[in-house]
């Protein structure tokens, strides 16, 4: 099996990574030489411990489990592509009926890994395969780049408004880049992430061109906090880069915009 391509993670995602690192051991460490320190930490973990059980409570009690049984084309299209991505421990995917919000996370509890497909994203099975693969190739990086522990590990950095937001940005772009490597498809790509902006009943009919350009124009104190203080990267960046990564696939260590696994460079 070959290595990851290293030009698929995001260069601030090593840089935001290092800094919330440090910041965290330090938080930690002031906390750890103070008796009503620890007593705050122990206090914070156990109760983000407690919420973030009684989430994945509910989705194991109320989401539809894929198994070969279950959806089983999609299930067996998970299986592929965690073969794929060299993802020993194929995780459990739960459907969940979610009022119409368009919208996929990865989990992890106890050591064992989750991903979490809201109902209406979900219907992208009957139509749009390609795009629900890249949806869940996606949700696959999230596990393979160890982010939910890391998120643990850096918990008083993701405290830390901008500093956590900028460094869940960075990760957004890195698991972007994995998916529309593993699955190679960027066109599929660019269409899901439009699915997110505008759903699936009108996604074909916009212009990505002109939603892209537009963004653009939108500045401000305003849409630059909002965008401080977002855990995601805006959709018309994202599709940017999807469209760079299919427009000069070399870029990221490609030869073809085919994004054949076997020729990065080492």
């Amino acid at each position: 099996m070959n290595p990851m391509n290293p030009r698929l993670i995001h260069s601030k995602e090593t840089s935001y990574f290092i800094i919330s690192l440090l910041f965290s051991i330090m938080v930690y460490f002031g906390l750890i030489v103070s008796l009503i320190g620890i007593f705050y930490l122990l206090i914070g973990l156990g109760i983000t411990f407690f919420l973030h059980g009684l989430m994945i409570g509910h989705i194991r009690s109320n989401g539809v489990k894929l198994t070969e049984y279950q959806f089983p084309a999609v299930y067996r299209k998970v299986r592929e592509l965690c073969e794929r991505m060299d993802i020993r421990q194929v995780p459990d995917v739960f459907v969940l009926q979610s009022d119409g919000m368009l919208n996929a996370f990865a989990s992890r509890f106890f050591g064992r890994n989750f991903i979490v497909l809201y109902s209406e994203l979900f219907e992208m099975a009957d139509n749009e395969e390609d795009e629900l693969a890249y949806v869940i190739a996606h949700e696959l990086a999230h596990i393979k780049r160890n982010h939910m522990a890391k998120s643990l590990l850096l918990l008083p950095a993701q405290w830390m408004p901008f500093l956590g937001k900028a460094y869940s940005r960075a990760c957004e772009y890195t698991c972007d880049r994995m998916a529309a490597a593993y699955t190679g498809n960027a066109p599929a790509a660019i269409s899901a992430l439009t699915i997110l902006a505008i759903g699936r009943t009108m996604y074909a009919k916009v212009n990505v061109a002109e939603y892209v350009a537009e963004s653009r124009k939108e500045t401000g104190f305003f849409v630059w906090f909002s965008y401080a203080l977002s855990t995601h990267p805006p959709l018309p960046k994202r599709i940017e880069q999807m469209e760079l990564m299919q427009a000069q696939p070399q870029l990221f260590g490609y030869a073809s915009p085919a994004f054949e696994r076997e020729s990065f460079a080492s």
